[in-house]
């Protein structure tokens, strides 16, 4: 009976890349499998004519063939395994990633739960600010009305002068709502933004003297 090629290879195989690297020992058999066929084959045509032992060159080719046939059928089983193993380890790694998933869905629920609570941070001071705002601007109007400017705060200065400082690197890659949202977020933060805007054209500017005389002044 003829062995079977590389049992024990096979035997061992579990894996998609296990039972790829025996099919490579399987197709090399093959090759030289086919090619002692050749060379069986025309020492057979020698052998019609006298040059050789026919009947011995028979039964040589005839194995052969068998072989030949059998490596074949092995690398037709062994290619199947391999397909069923490489389906399992697909699945294998779906699983995992699924797993993978789970855990940053979890990651991605804190995040979100943490920025809610920053965004309700954040209006809770903006509220205090603005009432803060709003009083020294009326302490303001007083400081003028009692011919004492130089007891009234600068909002602008002082709100810039907090807001001050190094911000944080955008990723390389970010959605394009965080685009819009982080864009919004500076938007707070930098001059002329949502928290400071300009002055209309014309109006005076705390501690700026216009340019604009009004009509009333003009002589």
């Amino acid at each position: 009976m003829t062995p079977f090629p590389h049992a024990e290879d096979l035997g061992r195989a579990r894996t998609a890349a296990d039972f790829a690297a025996v099919i490579a020992l399987l197709d090399t058999d093959l090759n030289n499998a086919a090619a002692r066929k050749q060379e069986l084959e025309q020492a057979q045509d020698r052998a019609i004519f006298g040059d050789g032992d026919l009947g011995e060159l028979r039964a040589a080719l005839t194995d052969c063939n068998a072989a030949i046939a059998l490596l074949e059928k092995t690398i037709e089983a062994a290619n199947k395994r391999r397909a069923e193993a490489a389906e399992r380890e697909a699945r294998a790694d779906i699983v995992a990633l699924g797993d993978e998933i789970k855990s940053k869905a979890a990651s991605l629920g804190e995040r979100w739960r943490t920025v809610h609570r920053l965004i309700e941070q954040l209006r809770q001071e903006l509220f205090e600010a603005d009432a803060l705002v709003r009083a020294i601007a009326t302490a303001n109007g007083l400081f003028n009305a009692a011919g004492v400017a130089d007891l009234k705060i600068n909002l602008t200065t002082t709100r810039r002068a907090a807001m001050a400082g190094p911000h944080a690197a955008v990723p390389a890659r970010l959605g394009r709502p965080a685009v819009q949202a982080d864009r919004m977020l500076l938007s707070f933060l930098s001059p002329g933004g949502a928290l400071d805007p300009r002055p209309a054209l014309g109006a005076p500017v705390e501690g700026v003297k216009s340019k604009f005389i009004p009509a009333s002044e003009r002589g």
